[in-house]
């Protein structure tokens, strides 16, 4: 059965859309003193620590006796912090911060199919359009990379996003399928897993990290504190809570606190087509989530 959304539910999908919205100017930022590996690491070692001291101080404990949980565990850690920060921060070295985010909208295009076929929660032909809406808003941000692949890194940037978009999907499957467990826990063992993969590859590639200024400094760690540790437990309650379709609902904020975010922080230059694909993602949204906004915003 599908579980109905709370009013914190509500809230949380809210606070989470403007957080993840900000974080690829975050990202941006750390770029300029630290290479891709070495913000994926920081932000995933930092939310790793974070949260273990977390589980230590309400005394919570590891979970012990069940090699499947582990499994879940595992793979929930490669699909949801080490792929795609690694995938995201190579990408944000070539495209603009507020395309990242907006590739962030292929989401639920890969969600709902993947949930109707190995989680609870079928796919229905309001849902269905929807998506193909938003599907087609994101080709029209895509498409002018696409017919450029081999022409530098920018193409392939923008396709190291939209894996990343992949990957977000496939570890909601996998968090919504996991057997029960903590999700502080689940939280700080996802984090753990992916920084004991990539902690080796930043030290082989980049080395170990120092202060490279002020600005890069303090959003590499604000990486780690905010839009890693804090929301990564949020994210696992949602999903848990009131499923990974409605957790789709963030990825549709996303673009356009990003895209706010790129232009009045960073100053990037935002082409028609970005627009246009977001007019395009919020309808899909407005029709995919249709039932669900009326009841919450009507009361029925």
């Amino acid at each position: 059965m599908i579980d109905q959304p709370t009013s914190r539910d509500w809230s949380g999908v809210i606070a989470l859309g403007l957080i993840w919205g900000g974080t690829f100017m975050v990202v941006a930022l750390a770029l300029e003193g630290y290479g891709p590996v070495t913000v994926a690491t920081a932000r995933t070692t930092l939310g790793a620590l974070t949260l273990l001291t977390m589980m230590v101080l309400t005394g919570r404990k590891l979970p012990t006796g069940n090699p499947k949980l582990w499994g879940y565990i595992a793979v929930i850690g490669v699909l949801s912090t080490a792929l795609p920060f690694m995938l995201l921060s190579w990408g944000q070295q070539y495209v603009a911060s507020a395309f990242a985010g907006l590739s962030m909208a292929a989401i639920p295009l890969m969600v709902l199919p993947l949930a109707h076929f190995f989680s609870d929660e079928p796919l229905n032909t309001r849902r269905l359009i929807g998506v193909s809406l938003g599907f087609s808003g994101a080709l029209v941000l895509i498409g002018p990379g696409l017919a450029q692949i081999g022409q530098g890194a920018e193409p392939f940037a923008q396709l190291a996003c939209i894996s990343a978009a992949l990957c977000y999907s496939c570890a909601s499957i996998f968090t919504r399928r996991c057997p029960p467990i903590d999700p502080v826990v689940l939280s700080a063992l996802s984090l753990v897993v992916g920084a004991a993969l990539l902690l080796p590859i930043m030290l082989v590639t980049e080395g170990l990290p120092s202060w490279e200024g002020t600005r890069p400094g303090l959003a590499i760690i604000a990486l780690g504190l905010v839009p890693t540790a804090f929301t990564t437990l949020l994210r696992v309650s949602i999903i848990r809570s009131a499923g990974s379709v409605f957790l789709t609902l963030v990825n549709y904020q996303v673009p356009i606190w990003s895209m706010v975010f790129g232009a009045w922080i960073l100053s990037e230059a935002l082409p028609l087509r970005f627009y246009i694909a977001l007019v395009m993602i919020l309808t899909g949204l407005a029709i995919s989530q249709w039932f669900s906004l009326r009841k919450m915003l009507v009361g029925r």
